[in-house]
């Protein structure tokens, strides 16, 4: 037996991966899968203490940037010992890219993100807007200028929805691609993962200045109803491939996928997304990562991004796909993804810490607070915490793991 542990996410995934288990199954009578489903909210907590206690399953999911501390702790096994050459070579580089930590990679996805720019296109027509491609995006001067007229069709002047009416991890996920478009990050990637000088350094302040201009001046709608983009009141929209479906219902042809505008540094995006490693707690490592083979395959792959809207995770699966394939109405996101435009988000046992001091800072900033204070403080907050930590270097299992 083969114990699956997995978030119980959107109804129709949770369908899906109870549907290829039971495929499964009965195509491998002696190798049988039993699937636990957690509730989302509480997932996280469940797995660390089931961490601490030693009783992990054979096969765990969890969200893309929690893998790093899973790593860290030595509760996984490195996969590409384990997963056919073949098989890896077919995922699109994000996933790869997620995944991998200390040269080794540790867990894969069968579904990646996508971040962009909804546009309609009547009204950018009608202003004689040009269409920004990924090789030709929107500089960030065109962008203002973009925003100017627009607002002067437009009664309220508001013309962007920027999702601040989500939270949590949104704030990161869409605003640090920004960050990173004008040459700032959230950390240095490069040396020892420390965030002064970086997070608070020019570059990102002057791209949370932008944003916080775009407030100040009227052009992003609170968007507290969430129905800026499908009520037809902005003409833009900061999106994920979770809006697609809501936003073709209400537009249909004249619904437009762009790219993010240029900072400076060339057009970013963000990634990453749910994803499977095997533990080192298995007693049959290879039997996990068969049927984690299983739901790689291409045709599983396309069965869970019809169902979740997600970018398939394998170049095959992308190629077949109605949606991502060279002619799909996504294809973008899944050309960041394939071209290098998408940025992961920190790859550290810290991120949890980064991130919600991330957010902290976004709120002080969107509120009209000072940028480089708010940015000094969460600096401090990330950096308090790796050295606390000594700089989260592998040890014991897991530098064993990851040298084996």
């Amino acid at each position: 037996m083969i114990e699956v542990w997995a978030h119980a996410g959107q109804k129709r995934e949770r369908a899906v991966l109870l549907d290829q288990v039971s495929r499964f199954n009965a195509a491998h009578p002696d190798l049988q899968v039993r699937l636990t489903l957690i509730p989302e909210g509480s997932y996280n907590a469940q797995v660390q203490a089931a961490a601490v206690a030693g009783e992990l399953p054979d096969l765990l999911e969890f969200d893309g940037p929690f893998l790093y501390a899973y790593v860290w702790q030595g509760r996984l096994r490195a996969l590409d010992s384990l997963l056919p050459e073949t098989l890896l070579s077919d995922l699109i580089p994000s996933i790869i890219t997620q995944g991998t930590y200390h040269g080794r990679l540790w867990s894969v996805g069968t579904f990646d993100s996508g971040l962009g720019l909804y546009a309609d296109r009547t009204r950018l027509d009608r202003a004689g807007i040009r269409i920004p491609t990924l090789a030709q995006p929107w500089t960030l001067a065109e962008f203002t200028g973009i925003f100017e007229r627009l607002a002067a069709d437009d009664p309220d002047g508001q013309v962007m929805d920027l999702k601040l009416n989500y939270a949590g991890e949104w704030y990161t996920y869409a605003f640090s691609p920004m960050i990173q478009s004008a040459g700032g990050d959230l950390i240095d990637r490069e040396g020892e993962g420390r965030a002064a000088g970086i997070l608070n350094g020019p570059e990102a302040v002057g791209a949370m200045g932008v944003i916080q201009r775009w407030i100040d001046d009227g052009r992003v709608d609170p968007n507290i109803d969430d129905a800026a983009f499908t009520s037809g009141r902005v003409a833009l929209a900061l999106g994920g491939h979770w809006n697609a479906s809501q936003y073709r219902e209400h537009l249909g042809r004249d619904l437009m996928l762009l790219p993010l505008p240029d900072f400076g540094r060339g057009p970013r995006t963000g990634q990453g997304s749910w994803s499977w490693a095997v533990t080192v707690e298995s007693a049959r490592p290879e039997a996990a990562a068969r049927f984690l083979a299983f739901l790689l395959g291409p045709e599983e792959v396309l069965t869970m991004t019809d169902a979740n809207n997600a970018v398939p995770a394998s170049r095959t699966a992308v190629s077949r796909s109605p949606r991502y394939r060279a002619d799909g109405p996504l294809r973008l996101f899944a050309e960041q993804l394939e071209g290098g435009f998408a940025v992961p988000r920190p790859r550290t046992p810290a991120y949890p810490v980064i991130t919600v001091a991330f957010q902290k800072a976004f709120d002080r900033i969107r509120s009209g607070g000072d940028i480089q204070a708010a940015l000094d403080r969460a600096a401090v907050v990330i950096d308090d915490e790796i050295e606390d930590n000594q700089g989260y270097p592998l040890i014991g299992r897991a530098r064993d793991e990851a040298k084996r």
